[in-house]
């Protein structure tokens, strides 16, 4: 038995893949080809952060290439954006979910649901005590729950890890009735232990498979997206 599958908890099949920071096409392409279920954009304080007139250039040119079929999820990144704003963008970009970076932004969020039919993934950062149970109010509002390292003074992408054996009994209760996005450092070396260990729904790579930020690279996002398949056939 190797080290990876005598970790931990069992994946629960099939892990479903997100790649985030997406600022080329030529990027969110291939993330698809590879079988990304999630393609995120960041409209948040990042290297990768997008502008309006850039995102929707970038899913102009994704819409005329992709079959309606095989289209993966649009996810947009927002931390601190007034209602109004997150509400125009997700209409005018045709987002499907909003992931929400504010922890103590529970009415905000509380008026952006109430606004749009968009999923909602609420951020907890994992930091060395655990989780701030503030946090875990904006959380209950949403349809998941998307967990990262906690890095002051940045909301991810950041290539940090969390302990995820420490995390999975303090995720638990949530797990019966939203579903567990996985963020913070993943790469092709660690996702399958990552998985084996958390049980993940959804594993989130940004920064695992760039050359630098925003920028993509193919040989490590299909090194990662094969390590997290090769988990679902073990």
């Amino acid at each position: 038995m190797s080290a990876d599958a005598a970790v931990g908890v069992p994946a629960r099949r099939p892990v479903e893949i997100k790649v985030c920071g997406l600022t080329r096409a030529a990027d969110a392409r291939l993330a698809t080809s590879l079988g990304a279920r999630y393609l995120g954009f960041i409209f948040a304080p990042s290297p990768r952060r997008l502008t309006l007139a850039q995102a929707a250039a970038l899913l102009a040119e994704l819409d005329a290439s992709e079959r309606a079929a095989t289209r993966p999820l649009r996810v947009g990144v927002f931390a601190g954006a007034e209602v109004d704003t997150v509400v125009s963008m997700v209409e005018r970009l045709r987002l499907d979910v909003i992931q929400w970076h504010d922890a103590d932004g529970a009415e905000r969020l509380r008026a952006v649901r109430a606004a749009t039919a968009a999923r909602i993934w609420s951020v907890v950062h994992v930091g060395p005590e655990g989780i701030a149970p503030s946090q875990l109010e904006g959380a209950a509002l949403s349809e998941a729950v998307l967990l990262d390292a906690k890095v002051d003074g940045q909301l991810g992408g950041t290539g940090r890890t969390f302990d995820w054996d420490a995390m999975r009994d303090v995720v638990a209760p949530l797990r019966a009735s939203r579903r567990i996005i996985l963020a913070g450092g993943l790469r092709a070396d660690n996702v399958v232990r990552a998985i084996r260990s958390f049980a993940p729904d959804v594993v989130d790579v940004s920064s695992g498979v760039e050359v630098s930020p925003g920028l993509k690279d193919p040989a490590r996002m299909r090194a990662f997206v094969d390590a997290v398949h090769g988990v679902a056939l073990a």
